[in-house]
């Protein structure tokens, strides 16, 4: 390795050289690595190619919940997030202890590994939100619920500085791996105030496709807003709101 000096800064591949940029400055390298070609057909390699192509379901089952997610968790994911999720996934493919090794899938795996994974880890549920709520899934009927009992939010809701508003969130959805669609609702509640006054009960609702075969996913998470003459603004572009996975079920 080598640092580049002069004026001009090369990126890219020249021949048998790589420039890069680095933490360091401009560097140089000699262009090394195993042959793909190898890596493709050596029988030494046959690891590899499992761990590559189980990781390569978990990056694809990551992008459809992401998309499914994202109405929600564009008000709560931190810039990490992807990464993370895709090694969850990964931990539930590698759990279905049906299909040989390399073979291993998402929807064979026990979804429930991924209960209580945090989309944002700079405001999560665990530490936010204090208020006992009971999650159901009804699959005959499509509804997946919340329910939270009365409250005060200062007591109950871990707010961040500058906060004078909340709302509780909540999402269901139908995810279908195979065919890589899905069906999502979302409930939130009005803007409520943070301050020692109890709240009434809370109750909501998602309703998807009645008696859905697919895998069933239900988050809950918490949005604050600052109030300024009367509008309201999220609060800090959302970079403290949590969002969690809550109830999961496998598909049937």
């Amino acid at each position: 390795m080598a640092r580049q000096k002069g004026i001009i800064k090369i990126k890219g591949t020249i021949g048998d050289m790589t420039f890069y940029k680095s933490k360091d400055g401009y560097m140089v390298r000699e262009k090394g690595g195993i042959d793909g070609n190898r890596i493709a057909n050596d029988p030494a390699f046959q690891r590899t190619r499992e761990n590559g192509a189980e990781f390569g379901r978990a990056g694809k089952a990551g992008k459809l919940l992401r998309t499914a997610f994202r109405p929600i968790l564009l008000k709560s994911s931190d810039s990490r997030m992807v990464g993370r999720f895709t090694r969850e996934l990964l931990r539930v493919i590698q759990s279905d202890s049906v299909n040989a090794r390399g073979e291993r899938t998402l929807s064979q795996g026990d979804l429930n590994l991924l209960t209580g994974f945090e989309f944002n880890i700079q405001g999560k549920l665990s530490t936010t939100f204090f208020a006992p709520y009971i999650t159901t899934m009804n699959r005959t009927s499509g509804e997946m619920s919340v329910d939270i009992d009365p409250f005060v939010p200062n007591n109950m809701i871990g707010s961040p500085e500058g906060a004078t508003h909340f709302q509780i969130i909540s999402g269901a959805a139908e995810v279908d791996f195979v065919n890589e669609t899905y069906n999502l609702a979302i409930s939130e509640t009005p803007h409520m105030v943070l301050d020692g006054v109890m709240t009434t009960a809370i109750n909501q609702v998602n309703t998807l496709t009645p008696d859905s075969t697919q895998a069933l996913f239900l988050l809950l998470g918490v949005a604050f807003f600052q109030d300024i003459n009367g509008e309201m603004y999220p609060l800090r572009n959302g970079a403290y709101n949590p969002m969690s996975l809550v109830k999961l079920e496998n598909a049937v």
